[in-house]
């Protein structure tokens, strides 16, 4: 209450609340990390905690590979040109990934909120490609195929095929911050402590995400842009697309995570990351079953029984060497909590 008189007391002699920055990083040689997460890796932007970036990604390929599926060379992004020429500094994954961001005040223990402000679909095409080594069941499919998708900005779907239009659910495949230091550079595509390679649907335009931090500045990256994607992501891509979304930090330290959390404005979201799927199955219950007795204080049993009959375990994805599971729990179950009663 305090709090607010202040806030109106100021307001009626004149004084606002600065406006937080607003910052555009776009995706050039000097701003990509190809294929790495990595805590020696030189900060592209710093920010303070509260500001937003309308960040510019690239889709995961070369202008060779797009060209040679059947994209005009005109409809070969630039920027993807340019990268694709002078980023010698790649590895050992295989995203182009935009970044890292430094939060200033991000210190180690603490967690970095990512909030979703906005997701916009950059070109007009997607891909999805399956290789004769990757994919959930290569044992099936011992030869690669590249398709190229084109994708309806106006209806927002992708034309699939004739008669087979996929309704478009943007989101960054990868979102994520630097790994221990320790760890050096890691491999862009499995996923981790750190997030990265999450390959979760569900973290469209309103979602937030929560990352622990793990070295200074948090080091944020971002990119693997899909327009859509099925929950296991079974032959290794989604619609893979280029996208440009703007992003809200704040650093969070009043929180402490082991593994990436997120929510929906409708759903509260755990997740597990393991080479075993049921590992990781069982790591995202045990993370729900944690959030809801620390943040809705119910004891560990009701938190496991509530799991069981409101909870949704889904397959997040099976193909990016530690699979991920994630549990989603609907907001809408938790009305007016009684009070506890004085002792």
């Amino acid at each position: 209450m305090k709090n607010r008189y202040l806030f109106f007391l100021l307001a009626s002699t004149g004084w606002t609340m600065p406006a937080l920055a607003q910052h555009e990083l776009p995706i050039t040689p000097a701003t990509a990390a190809w294929g790495y997460y990595d805590a020696a890796a030189p900060p592209v932007l710093r920010i303070k905690s509260g500001e937003t970036v309308r960040v510019h990604t690239l889709i995961t390929s070369t202008p060779a590979r797009l060209e040679g599926a059947g994209v005009p060379a005109a409809d070969v992004e630039p920027a993807l040109r340019d990268i694709t020429e002078h980023v010698t500094n790649k590895g050992p994954g295989g995203h182009i990934l935009t970044g890292p961001i430094f939060v200033e005040g991000a210190q180690p223990g603490d967690v970095l909120e990512v909030r979703v402000r906005s997701i916009d679909l950059a070109i007009s095409y997607a891909y999805n490609a399956f290789g004769a080594k990757s994919g959930f069941i290569p044992e099936d499919f011992g030869y690669a195929k590249m398709k190229i998708v084109p994708l309806d900005k106006k209806k927002m779907v992708a034309h699939f095929l004739p008669g087979i239009d996929v309704p478009l659910r943007p989101f960054f495949g990868s979102m994520g911050v630097a790994p221990p230091a320790a760890a050096g550079r890691i491999n862009s595509a499995p996923p981790g402590i750190h997030g990265g390679n999450l390959d979760n649907k569900e973290l469209v335009a309103g979602t937030t995400l929560y990352l622990p931090v793990h070295v200074a500045g948090a080091l944020f990256f971002v990119g693997d842009g899909h327009a859509g994607q099925g929950n296991g992501e079974v032959d290794i891509t989604a619609l893979e697309t280029s996208l440009t979304g703007s992003l809200q930090f704040i650093v969070r330290k009043d929180m402490h995570l082991t593994l990436p959390r997120a929510e929906t404005p409708t759903a509260y979201i755990s997740m597990g990351l393991n080479e075993d799927l049921t590992l990781a199955a069982k790591d995202a219950v045990r993370e729900m079953i944690a959030f809801l007795v620390a943040e809705k204080h119910l004891t560990r049993d009701d938190a496991y029984m509530l799991c069981s009959v409101a909870g949704d375990l889904n397959t997040t994805q099976v193909v990016d060497g530690t699979r991920g599971a994630h549990m989603m729990l609907p907001k809408s179950i938790f009305g007016k909590m009684p009070k506890q009663k004085a002792k």
